[in-house]
Order: structure tokens, then C-alpha cells, then sequence
């Protein structure tokens, strides 16, 4: 059969229809249909068409993934890794209700976090899974990203749906070392921005001077985003000897890297901007020594203008919606203001005496979130134990925070141990209805006498007749959080409680539901942890032969 008719006039026949358009004489052969012979005709087409493709250039082989000296994963490990990235999560109960099963999906970031404190490295089938997991959690990303390490990033180049891990990485490639000089030149100049991003963390790690220096070689080319962007990897390191750079910064053309530089800037005590802030608060607040009903008070006296030399210091001019001007400047002044300076100014007192000290005119609040966040800002934890005041006072009228939002804030100023425990005795006083912010900034797992005020907490709760599903959230908290040594303590809750007249209907069966769920996942946890831990040489070496087998007493 020789067949002339172009490709398209057997598309067009065959769209119109063979009754419409007869195909042409060559396509048609005696004695067949029309609809027969045109598909014929085209399966000739094609084959032809097929078979005179010429095969295309091969495309370039990638380069070969980075090393990761990293360790390897002991088997039950590996194992575990596989089951938690298949997302077999718990299955729902009835009526809402989680069932007793652990939720392995909440328990991957620990064992990601433990994986990577203990330097193992992502086995390599693992790493299209941990980055499907990684792309659907923004949380996970950061541990994740660890774990997958150097081969996870050079991964991530080849499917776009992984390109958020080359966000703010180096991209797969390898970083130069410190003192190769010249290729960390190179990369900062002609490297993707993910990969200078990468490059100037890593040279900031190493030698904080090389890295502004660094910075310092294209700050004046770069865009305004990426300013900010590398303005913000000095807080990293951050010391006097950044100052220079700052206060450069304070004059840039963008308004948010004057902003940060500001803000870096009053986060150095010795800073000639944290003393030119220092000066302004101290005009617009006072100790009034003459005394009173209440002795020694606190003035404050708002600033009545926002200048220009405040505005270059980092004092936005224009209030939120619904803020007065002067109180917005004052707050803002007061929280670039080193904390130190306060003790003299207010008559030589403590921290726990200044914050104790009433304020007129109802400025309190304002002083005292100023306060807040300057030591949060400045990381001082005396400043931060006196705002905070006693555990047992009541949120409401606390000396200082009266935000829970803030009281967390400041408690992560402190040292671990003083925040379990200060967390600890505001359960203890209050419960647990306004703690789960708190619980939040506790280091993992939780001490346990904050662990066992949990715990008991929640059976008060639970033996009170409270609706369970109010504290779900502390819950599944605890089921991350709690010590997995706890788990033999609890068993005694698993029981399901008689029911009072006054409990909610089938409160007990789901409480007995969440204290297993909850010893389960302890029970998991510890699984974890032991299986992540360095096998031992003696149970790595081969078991010798039972000698006993053949003996004649056996």
C-alpha cells in the first residue's frame, strides 16, 4: 500500500466523519469500509513517522551526590523510619475520639531530632519519602532537611515539587571551607542566593569577622530583600563588633533593614544607639520621691514628637490602627532601652522592686509590656523572673506580663530548670485551662515535677467530671512531651472511672482512652530513643555456638 495523503487530511476525515468526507483514493482499497480503511491508513502513518525518529543527544549524566560522612542508621532504626514516614497515623474512633493508638505522625519530629543529635544520616531510600513528608509540613521541614543532609539537597534540584528545600540552602552543592579563601569569594559573588545564604551562615558559624567582612563586599550592589535577608544572619554571633556595620545599615534606603539594624543594634547593651534610646527614656520616665498614700511612684511623660533622628534610630512613626502616638513611641523607646539603666534611674532598686512600683495616670500596662519585651529582646532573665512574679498570682493582675502570650515569651528567656519549675507551680495553682501556651517553651521531655503536675492536673480534671475533649490539646502535648520514664506511673489511670451524676455522658470511657493512648505513646517513644542508641560491640558480634545443646545434662 503506498500512501500519499498528508497526516492532516486523515485527521480532518477522521473528525468530520468518513459519511461527510470520503478519505482519498489512496487510502481506500476495494472492498473495505471507509472507517477501516482511514484507521489503517493512519496505524501506517504512525508507524512510518516512528520509525523515522532519530534518536535524540543524550542529556548531560548529574553530578554525583556529596558525600555525608555522617553515621548509618542501626536497623530498628531504619525500620522505625520507614513505618513513621508511611503516615500511619492513629485511626479515628467513634464519635471523634483518637482510640488508644499512637499517632505516629507526631512523633516523627522527635525522632528526626533525636537522629540528628546523635549524627546518623538519612539512609538513601528514605530521602524521596522525607522530602514528600517534608513538603507537607512546614514544621517538619527543619529537622527533616537536617536529616536528609548534603544528598537530600542535591535530591531536591531534580523534582520541583522539593524545591522549598533549596530555599535558604545551598542547593545541594558543597560549601567551600573557611580557608579556602578564594572559592568562598567565588561562590559569594556568582553563587545562586540559596547557596550565599548557606555560604554566609556558615562562614558566620566559623569566624563572625570573615562574615561581615564578607557581606560588607556587595552590601551597596545588593537587592533590598536580600539585604534583609543577610542582615538578619547576624544575629547569629551577634556582638560589639558588628556595631560599625549596623549603624551603617541604620541609613540604608529600605525602611525594614533600618528597622532590623535598629533592632540588632538595641539588642547590644554597649551600643551608642542603645545609649542615644537610653537618653530618651529617661526623659519620659521619673521616680516621684515625694511620696503619698502609696510612697514613691513612677511619671511617665510620653513623647510629644517622633523626629527624624528617632526615626533613623528605628522608632516607627505612624501607630497601628487604634494606638495612641504617644504611647506607641514611649513603647517603643522603653524596649530599645538597656534594662540596666533602670535600677538607678527608679532609686537604686531591684528589678522585683521597680516592677512593684505603682505608675500614674494609667500608663502601668505600657511601661510594663515595654518592659516585657525589652527582656525578651536583651535575653535578661532577672528582668524576665520579675515581670513574670510569682507562679501562684493570679494572670490577671501579675506585676508585669498579663498577656500569657508575653509571660511565654519571657519565660524562654530563662534557663530550663527555672522554667519547668516555674510552669510546674502555675499548674499547680491554676490548672491547666491557661498553661498550654506555657507548656509550649518547656524544654522536651519535661522535668518531672512538671511532668507530674501534668499528670495530675489532668486526673483532677478528669475526676472532676470535666468535659475530656477540653483537654485534648494538653494531651496530645503530653503524649510529645512527658518523660517516657513516666509511663509505669500511669498505668493506674487507664482504668475507666465510675461516673458521677455530674460528668459528662461517656466522659469516663474517654478519658480511660486518652490515658492509654498516652501510655502507649511513652511506652513508643522509649522504643525510639533505645533503638537510636549505638549498638553495642557485643551485640554486634556473632553469638557462639550453645555448647549446652549436645551436652549430656541438656
Amino acid at each position: 500500500m503506498t500512501l500519499t495523503t498528508p497526516w492532516e487530511e486523515l485527521v480532518t476525515s477522521a473528525l468530520l466523519g468518513t459519511d461527510r468526507r470520503t478519505p482519498p483514493a489512496d487510502v481506500m482499497a476495494p472492498g473495505r469500509d471507509a472507517p477501516v480503511a482511514l484507521l489503517d491508513a493512519a496505524a501506517l502513518h504512525t508507524l512510518r513517522r516512528r520509525a523515522g525518529l532519530l534518536p535524540a543527544r543524550a542529556a548531560a549524566r548529574p553530578e554525583p551526590a556529596p558525600p555525608d560522612d555522617r553515621r548509618e542508621l542501626p536497623e530498628p532504626a531504619r525500620r522505625r523510619l520507614s513505618q513513621l514516614l508511611a503516615d500511619r497515623s492513629a485511626p479515628a474512633g467513634t464519635g471523634g475520639r483518637r482510640g488508644t493508638t499512637p499517632d505516629l505522625t507526631e512523633l516523627l519530629p522527635q525522632w528526626l531530632t533525636a537522629a540528628n543529635d546523635q549524627g546518623y544520616r538519612a539512609p538513601a531510600a528514605a530521602l524521596p519519602a522525607l522530602l514528600d513528608a517534608a513538603r507537607g509540613r512546614n514544621d517538619l521541614r527543619p529537622y527533616a532537611l537536617a536529616f536528609a543532609g548534603p544528598r537530600g539537597l542535591w535530591l531536591a534540584r531534580f523534582n520541583p515539587d522539593w524545591k522549598f528545600a533549596l530555599r535558604g540552602a545551598s542547593g545541594g552543592a558543597v560549601l567551600p571551607g573557611a580557608q579556602d579563601t578564594e572559592a568562598v569569594r567565588q561562590l559569594w559573588e556568582q553563587g545562586l542566593f540559596a547557596e550565599r545564604v548557606a555560604l554566609l551562615a556558615a562562614v558566620r558559624t566559623r569566624d563572625p569577622d570573615a562574615a561581615r567582612a564578607l557581606l560588607a563586599t556587595t552590601w551597596s550592589t545588593e537587592r533590598a530583600e536580600d539585604r534583609l535577608m543577610f542582615l538578619d544572619s547576624l544575629r547569629a554571633g551577634l556582638s560589639d563588633l558588628d556595631e560599625p556595620f549596623l549603624e551603617e545599615a541604620l541609613s540604608d534606603r529600605s525602611r525594614n533593614v533600618r528597622a532590623t539594624a535598629a533592632e540588632l543594634l538595641s539588642a547590644l547593651p554597649n551600643s551608642a544607639l542603645a545609649a542615644r534610646m537610653a537618653e530618651r527614656a529617661a526623659t519620659c520616665v521619673s521616680l516621684d520621691r515625694t511620696g503619698g498614700p502609696t510612697g514613691p511612684t513612677v511619671v511617665v511623660e510620653a513623647p510629644h514628637e517622633c523626629d527624624a533622628d528617632m526615626q533613623r534610630d528605628g522608632v516607627s512613626a505612624t501607630p497601628p490602627s487604634g494606638r495612641g502616638e504617644r504611647s506607641w513611641w514611649l513603647g517603643q523607646l522603653v524596649e530599645a532601652t538597656p534594662l540596666s539603666i533602670w535600677p538607678g534611674r527608679l532609686g537604686d532598686r531591684t528589678p522585683e522592686e521597680i516592677v512593684a512600683l505603682p505608675v500614674l495616670d494609667d500608663w502601668t500596662d505600657e511601661l510594663h509590656a515595654a518592659w516585657c519585651r525589652a527582656a525578651v529582646r536583651q535575653r535578661d532573665a532577672r528582668w524576665a523572673r520579675a515581670l513574670l512574679g510569682p507562679p501562684a498570682a493570679s494572670p490577671a493582675i501579675g506585676p508585669g506580663a498579663s498577656s500569657l502570650a508575653e509571660r511565654a515569651k519571657l519565660l524562654a528567656t530563662l534557663p530550663a530548670p527555672d522554667r519547668a519549675s516555674w510552669v510546674a507551680e502555675f499548674i499547680a495553682a491554676h490548672g491547666l485551662s491557661e498553661a498550654f501556651q506555657l507548656l509550649g517553651v518547656c524544654a522536651v521531655p519535661w522535668s518531672g515535677p512538671l511532668g507530674r503536675a501534668v499528670v495530675d492536673a489532668l486526673d483532677i480534671a478528669r475526676d472532676g467530671g470535666s468535659y475530656p475533649w477540653s483537654f485534648s490539646g494538653v494531651m496530645g502535648l503530653a503524649e510529645r512531651c512527658l518523660d517516657p520514664a513516666e509511663a509505669p506511673h500511669l498505668d493506674i489511670l487507664t482504668a475507666t472511672p465510675d461516673e458521677s451524676e455530674s460528668a459528662s455522658p461517656g466522659a469516663g470511657g474517654y478519658w480511660s482512652e486518652a490515658f492509654q493512648r498516652l501510655v502507649s505513646t511513652l511506652r513508643l517513644r522509649a522504643a525510639m530513643l533505645s533503638e537510636l542508641s549505638e549498638p553495642s560491640e557485643l551485640s554486634d558480634a556473632p553469638t557462639p555456638p550453645d555448647e549446652t545443646a549436645d551436652s549430656p545434662g541438656a
